[in-house]
């Protein structure tokens, strides 16, 4: 059976929480990704998302948004899942919860993220 760790992404594209809005979709646009990982003192605090940018812009307009700390837009303390756990268990996970990307956490320890993309890519070459 296929786990998260052999499908995650150790790249991690993080930010602190007092990024601003638009400096963390610009990391995100960068890096070719669809999230970035709130941390800070190497804890995670959240997830900032594709879907969080565009709430982000609809809740504050979009001047408000460009200058506004991250964690005002955040998913904070997200869902994680460990890196042992099964792509079945991380799909379960995403799909109760309706999201795209799941942190990773070995312990205490932020180790990848895994997405809904790199799920189903296990799956398709299973």
């Amino acid at each position: 059976m296929t786990v998260v760790r052999e499908v995650m992404s150790t790249d991690l594209v993080t930010v602190q929480p007092s990024t601003m809005t638009i400096e963390a979709v610009a990391a995100m646009s960068k890096a070719g990704v669809g999230s970035v990982l709130v941390v800070e003192d190497h804890a995670l605090l959240g997830i900032f998302t594709e879907r969080d940018v565009l709430r982000a812009f609809d809740r504050m307009h979009a001047d408000p948004a460009r200058v506004s700390p991250i964690s005002k837009g955040m998913t904070s303390d997200p869902q994680t899942i460990a890196p042992d756990a099964t792509v079945g268990e991380a799909m379960d996970r995403m799909l109760d919860g309706g999201f795209r990307h799941l942190p990773v956490i070995d312990g205490d320890t932020l180790v990848g993220i895994v997405s809904m993309r790199d799920l189903a890519r296990s799956i398709s070459k299973a």
